[in-house]
């Protein structure tokens, strides 16, 4: 056993046990507040609303928990117990370029994944989101989503890991600059197609035709000096009962969507409030922070992988016999989530400050009470819990907690 062994094994173990214990916490937490509303929403939220959003919390918790486990030991049958090496050697048998035999190898480790992932995913659909009424996704759509994203997965998955692994073999010492370079290109490339192309796959969209909304949004928007391409109602409801919305693309083909589960809580003024917010993200160029953040990390990351994929101990060590800058990059991708989880608490408060700056935003540009109203309604609407635990919200949640959220926006009235 390699050193890179052992510090693999201690980051998994230590990692997961940080998890499980904060799901315990949340658990605990949650269980212990569940008979009583808290002051700011008992003339808002019924107990039994309240009971609902505690009962859900605790069953997609306790679900996490049981996936959590299967994911640790799924990841060491991969690599320390050689099933990598076992798919890497059956499509070397074919005598293929390394090329093509590392698109192989990455088409079907995403294949197989998906197939192992697929019990997972029809139980918390068709098991947890149906008990507590939120999924209207019938077993045909479920099927015919599955085929899509598998279609989409090919056509666009193929031809980018063929260039990335071309340009990892041929680009020179410095390949990492070029990969990078790709990867943002495509990175951008994607947030700008998928409003016009991918989203259609998936769902319906039709213009806003509520025209006194239509106008509060289109004053909202010119007043901000924000343009898009329009101004959407998504069939939401089609596939779930939860409420969102958001703002997708960038430059002129930005989308403003609304899910029509939304638009059939909220008044208008709850409506242009909830869009004042996303627009708050636009003019703190949240997006914009997100990408560049996201960029230095991956620059630095794929740097590091450059000098990694050179030492034979990076693969032995993870159950890999023969080295390949496809096996590299594979291997490179399943670990660094084992690393990375440190710094989850970290991306999450800045997460969460961006939503802060976005609902003062909001507060100036809207009346902050219809802000307040909308997120009570949409806390109601998706059983949000009311009482998450501090430090497992600390640790993972992009939001504030609903309690402190209203607590600051009311400061604003």
């Amino acid at each position: 056993m390699n050193e890179l062994t052992i510090i693999f094994l201690i980051f998994l173990v230590i990692g997961a046990g940080i998890q499980f214990w904060l799901g315990g916490r949340l658990m605990t937490y949650v269980r212990s507040h569940q008979n009583a509303v808290p002051d700011a929403f008992a003339e808002k939220i019924s107990l039994d609303e309240h009971q609902k959003a505690a009962a859900y919390t605790l069953a997609k918790n306790s679900f996490s928990q049981k996936m959590l486990f299967f994911g640790v030991v799924l990841l060491l049958l991969w690599t320390l117990g050689g099933l990598l090496e076992l798919l890497d050697q059956a499509w070397r048998s074919l005598e293929w370029s390394e090329l093509w035999t590392g698109v192989a190898v990455f088409i079907s480790f995403g294949l197989l994944s998906s197939i192992i992932d697929l019990p997972s995913d029809v139980y918390s659909t068709f098991r947890i989101e149906a008990k507590f009424g939120f999924n209207r996704t019938t077993p045909g759509l479920f099927i015919i989503d599955m085929l899509k994203s598998l279609v989409l997965t090919l056509l666009i998955g193929i031809p980018f890991i063929a260039l990335v692994l071309w340009l990892m073999a041929y680009a020179g010492e410095f390949w990492w600059l070029s990969v990078w370079a790709v990867w943002i290109s495509f990175s951008l490339l994607m947030i700008w197609i998928f409003p016009t192309f991918i989203a259609p796959w998936f769902n319906k969209f039709q213009p806003l035709e509520n025209d006194d909304l239509k106008q509060g949004i289109e004053a909202l928007l010119q007043r901000n000096g924000f343009t898009s391409e329009g101004i959407f109602v998504m069939d939401g409801s089609k596939r779930s009962g939860h409420g969102n919305a958001y703002f997708t693309g960038f430059g002129r083909h930005k989308r403003i969507v609304f899910f029509d589960t939304l638009l059939k809580g909220l008044n208008t003024d709850e409506v242009i409030a909830v869009l004042a917010h996303e627009v708050g993200h636009f003019k703190h160029k949240h997006l914009q922070k997100r990408i560049i953040l996201m960029a230095i990390l991956g620059l630095a990351g794929l740097a590091f992988l450059g000098w990694l994929m050179q030492q034979a101990w990076f693969y032995s060590g993870l159950g890999v016999n023969t080295s390949s800058t496809y096996m590299a990059l594979l291997l490179f991708v399943l670990i660094l989530p084992i690393f990375t989880f440190f710094l989850q608490p970290v991306m999450a408060w800045f997460s969460r400050k961006h939503e802060f700056e976005a609902d003062d935003f909001a507060a100036d540009q809207a009346n902050p009470q219809m802000l307040i109203q909308a997120l009570v309604k949409l806390y109601k609407e998706n059983a949000s819990t009311l009482t998450p635990e501090p430090l497992y919200s600390a640790f993972y949640d992009s939001h504030p907690p609903a309690p402190v959220r209203i607590a600051h926006l009311s400061s604003k009235l």
